[in-house]
């Protein structure tokens, strides 16, 4: 048999409500048994110490906490539809959701494939307390029972295509939906499955049962292969493996917790009674594992057994095992079993079991057996070859075999052979990668559905990661993989693990702190990149940068590769030692276009593609040659020749940037013509560029007359008529190098305003030199096309700063704001810090190249926490003493206990009740969904926020027709189109009705 690798797994049982509690509940020995819960039955009325018909011996089990709450609002169920399930369903779905995310996969990557559900479940009391109450059943609870259902429902809430069937083959159901579900990945009938178990006590039904055949332990624990064994104990959970081939999971590399070598399953047939274990069955089925998973029986280091604590139970399981192993009298195989810890899960015990022993192999530990102590010797163990575990067993190294049984009551019988997973020496060999990967600084991201459920899980995340020593890189990687796929996002950056579990934490404590760093993604953002101009470099510009980013390292040497033949040396050498000639202007203009090309690109790789662009001056060559303007030979060409041109004009030239608007310095400037504007930043915000003389007069009687003026350090009068001398040879390599149409929308600071199908050819940029840079303008026009977000591409902010001073659009939005680099101390963090903006905005990274490869490892995080907050159990008086009630009738739907109203489909607004119609229909939508009318907000979806599904739709058009008789002519193709949210409907209604509503007005009148 090919081997299938366990690769996620998620468990609740008693006394461990996650899987890492419940490894800590069996190296401790835990005892998981307490007394039954007054949720369940009233224990004292179906007691008796001697086998009474009709009465247990006994008021102790194994039960979980809380089986009634259920987070249906992350599911999109109704609350009608909640109370109305199974509760094995519940924890099923929410166990599943969790395995899955265990395996290093975001369930909703798993939409739409051949993905098999496999369930094992032999106990349905849900269904026998509520279908038989035929005056209460509706369609809620016929879909919310049934065995199917466990798995369907998974299926349908995962959207998976695979294989979808419920086990029930007793005792052995769920080891035997893991048979099945190894048999369908190695078929190709699916590529990865899920198998689980669960099983949820009701009523005392089998307690009695157990008592009446001489099964139940009076104290209510299974004392596996114990001196004290006296019989079964109940007990219930529910637990979930994610199952793949392992040569696709090592492809992968995925993590891998244990490998099933084989499976085998087989029946008792006609033994001494149908309930009575049959040795010859057993011995033959875990032979037949044996085999297919090709070892010998000495192979094997442990055993978890079925183990039930029953005298006959136990002879026969020994005798079974003694067949293979009787031969091992000088190295015993360990033997133990679960049950001893929680009781006898029913349906569930085989995953129990299963989950047990891939932790075993996944830990190097096997723990002890409870109950061990005292053996019981007339089983023989040690002569039969094994021994029961009194301490922790170490494994040693390397591959560890062990095995695994559950016998069903009613004769079916599964083994199971699993060993360790391979080591890492076993994985391919990883493919050389020489793509620059990584920013420097790692990325924490988080979704859920709503903010509180985002905060309830950023709280989650922080705790689990300050209790273990966590890799950041393969933190935050496995949080963009994992964590995905809801609406609301959190982002943070960190350089290391404990700040960023300090950050966690800190957010989780500071309201305003977390919404700072959550937004709601309603789609890609609408980026627009701002090129900063000359008079933003400094020595050592994104040093810090280029040291911590890959990605960023090798588009600045791209840069500097394409400038040297035209520069006579490396540019990128001159900005990195903090060469004080970078503010030279033959330098300053292709260091800045190589910082400005630099990050653009980089911002490319990392998905941020820009949907405007912006240059400054100069900025607008980065610009151009991102916009596909020319590529970047030629831009390198032309910039340089630019540079280089204006420093060798003559000196004596100068720029005063002046508090004042162009229209308040033109009668000024009409009397000084060796000056003039060369830019214009904002209505009030001008700089005049030309000869230092007259610029000196200016800025006196601007003195005098109180504006402020601020003299600018640069070493020639940009953008004025001093620089005309260079424009002839300027133009001759501009005709060389040539300029198309940009292949993405361009505001020209030349225009001010967008490029429309206008080529950046060499006319283009010889007017660029000369005329003034319309800044003002051309963001103004590019802030009217609404992005969501500007990005500033330079060393320093200086862009950012100005844009915050212009009016606000007419809607009075403005677009978020960020910068990779913020100065002379940036590095990889900021850089992170705006793929974080951006990220909550809504877009979605390319987060192979957000980090470097040996960061993308794969890392288990904590598991979603879902809501405990609403309550769903039965309700109203019990039918007989004890038993559970059924569920509402339709027309009084059941309320969940508890029910919270800070929900995420909570809406402020809501339509005001002011007509019968919107009465009726939000009392319409309330009934069928189980909604209070207080909840339904005019914004919320019927399908996706709450729940409706066909059959709901129906109810819902029936309910209407009998309180709205102007509908009866309405058909469901009508009705459909109208159900987008609750508001849609309200208006359809009432303009419906509106007609028939004004008549029987008249004829009141």
């Amino acid at each position: 048999m090919d081997r299938i690798a366990i690769v996620g797994l998620d468990c609740r049982f008693p006394g461990a409500p996650d899987a890492g509690a419940y490894w800590e509940l069996l190296m401790r020995s835990g005892d998981g048994i307490s007394s039954v819960p007054r949720q369940r039955w009233d224990a004292a009325d179906f007691h008796s110490p001697t086998p009474a018909e009709g009465r247990a011996n006994t008021t102790e089990g194994g039960f979980i906490d809380d089986p009634d709450a259920f987070d249906n609002e992350f599911f999109t169920v109704s609350p009608r539809e909640a109370a109305a399930m199974d509760p094995q369903q519940r924890l099923l779905l929410q166990c599943a959701w969790r395995a899955v995310e265990d395996a290093g996969i975001a369930p909703k990557q798993l939409a739409g494939t051949a993905t098999g559900v496999y369930v094992g479940i032999m106990g349905n009391e849900w269904a026998q307390l509520h279908l038989t109450d035929y005056d209460r059943v509706s369609a809620q609870v016929g879909s919310g029972n049934g065995y199917c259902m466990t798995a369907n429902r998974v299926s349908y809430h995962l959207d998976l295509k695979g294989p979808s069937l419920a086990v029930d083959t007793a005792c052995s159901s769920s080891l035997v939906a893991v048979h099945l579900a190894g048999n369908a990945l190695l078929s190709g009938e699916c590529d990865y499955a899920i198998a689980a178990g669960v099983n949820v006590a009701l009523t005392p039904a089998l307690s009695i049962f157990y008592n009446q055949a001489g099964l139940s332990a009076p104290d209510g624990r299974c004392k596996p292969f114990s001196s004290q064994a006296n019989g079964i104990g109940r007990g219930e959970g529910v637990g979930a493996v994610v199952l793949r081939r392992l040569e696709d999971a090592l492809a992968d590399g995925q993590q891998v917790y244990a490998v099933i070598r084989g499976t085998a399953v087989n029946q008792d047939g006609r033994s001494n009674g149908i309930t009575a274990p049959n040795r010859w069955s057993q011995q033959e089925v875990i032979g037949a594992a044996y085999r297919r998973a090709g070892i010998e029986p000495d192979q094997v280091a442990f055993t978890e057994g079925h183990g039930t604590g029953t005298v006959l139970g136990d002879m026969m399981e020994v005798s079974a095992l003694g067949h293979h192993h009787a031969g091992r009298t000088g190295r015993p195989m360990a033997l133990g079993s679960v049950k001893g810890n929680f009781g006898h899960t029913e349906g569930a015990a085989g995953i129990a079991g299963l989950i047990k022993v891939a932790l075993s192999l996944h830990h190097g530990t096997v723990p002890a057996s409870r109950f061990a102590a005292k053996e019981n010797e007339r089983l023989d163990l040690r002569g039969k070859g094994l021994r029961l575990l009194k301490a922790p067993l170490r494994l040693p190294r390397g591959a560890s075999v062990a095995g695994l049984s559950s016998f069903g009551m009613g004769g079916t019988n599964a083994h199971a052979v699993l060993e360790s997973a391979p080591p890492a020496a076993a994985r391919p060999p990883a493919r050389p990668d020489e793509r620059p990967r990584g920013i420097g600084s790692a990325l924490f991201t988080l979704t859920a559905p709503s903010p509180q459920a985002l905060h309830r899980n950023l709280a989650a995340q922080a705790d689990a990661l300050s209790a273990r020593r966590a890799p950041v890189g393969a933190v935050g990687w496995n949080s963009h993989r994992v964590k995905s796929g809801h609406r609301h996002r959190f982002a943070v950056s960190a350089p290391d693990t404990a700040t960023l579990v300090q950050r966690l934490h800190a957010a989780v404590a500071d309201p305003a702190l977390f919404a700072g760093l959550t937004g709601e993604a309603a789609g890609a953002p609408r980026t627009a990149l701002l090129f900063t101009g000359q008079g933003s470099q400094y020595p050592r510009m994104t040093a810090g940068l280029y040291e911590e980013s890959p990605l960023y390292r090798h588009f600045l040497d791209e840069a500097d590769a394409a400038l040297r033949p035209h520069t006579g040396r490396s540019v990128r050498d001159l900005v990195l030692t903090g060469d004080e000639s970078v503010h030279l202007t033959q330098w300053a203009q292709p260091a800045l276009f190589a910082v400005g090309h630099a990050l653009g690109r980089t911002l490319q790789e990392l998905g941020a593609e820009p949907s405007l662009l912006l240059g400054h001056s100069v900025g607008e060559y980065a610009a151009a040659c991102l916009a596909g303007v020319f590529d970047l030979d030629a831009a390198a060409r032309l910039i340089t020749a630019r540079g280089a041109l204006m420093q060798q004009l003559p000196d004596g030239g100068g720029m005063l940037a002046v508090l004042a608007g162009p229209d308040e310095l033109a009668e000024r400037l009409a009397d000084e013509p060796e000056a003039g504007i060369a830019v214009v930043n904002g209505p009030r915000a001008t700089v005049l560029s030309g000869d230092s003389m007259a610029l000196m007069r200016l800025d006196k009687e601007f003195e005098r007359d109180g504006i402020r003026t601020r003299m600018l350090r640069v070493s020639h009068a940009f953008h004025s008529h001093l620089m005309e001398p260079m424009l002839d040879d300027f133009a001759e390599v501009a005709r060389e190098v040539g300029g198309g149409v940009p292949q993405l929308p361009l505001y020209s600071t030349l225009y001010g305003r967008l490029l429309d199908g206008e080529a950046m050819d060499a006319d283009y940029w010889v007017a660029h030199i000369r005329r003034p840079v319309l800044f003002a303008d051309a963001f103004t026009a590019l802030r009217d096309a609404g992005p969501s977000h500007t990005v500033e591409v330079g060393p320093s902010p200086v862009l950012s700063s100005l844009t915050r001073k212009l009016p606000p659009s007419d809607s009075g939005t403005r677009p978020v704001v960020t910068a990779p680099v913020r100065g002379a101390d940036s590095g990889g963090q900021d850089l992170a810090d705006t793929v974080a903006e951006l990220y909550r905005g809504g877009l979605d990274p390319r987060w192979e190249n957000v980090y470097e490869t040996r960061d993308q490892a794969p890392y288990r995080l904590s598991p979603y926490a879902f809501s405990d907050e609403h309550r769903y159990w039965t309700a109203g008086p019990a039918r007989r003493s004890g038993a559970p009630a059924p569920t509402a009738a339709p027309d009084e739907p059941a309320r969940p206990a508890g029910r919270s109203t800070n929900t995420s489909v909570l809406v402020l607004e809501r339509p005001a009740p002011a007509d019968p119609v919107t009465e009726t229909a939000l009392a319409a939508i309330g009934q069928v969904g189980g909604y209070e009318v207080a909840e339904l907000g005019p914004l919320l979806r019927l399908y996706e926020d709450l729940g409706f599904d066909s059959v709901m739709v129906m109810e819902l058009k029936k309910r209407l027709e009998e309180r709205l008789p102007a509908l009866v002519e309405l058909t469901v193709q009508d009705l459909l189109p109208r159900l987008a949210s609750v508001g849609d409907l309200v208006d359809f209604l009432r303009e419906y009705c509106a007609p028939a509503t004004d008549s029987t007005q008249e004829r009141t009148a």
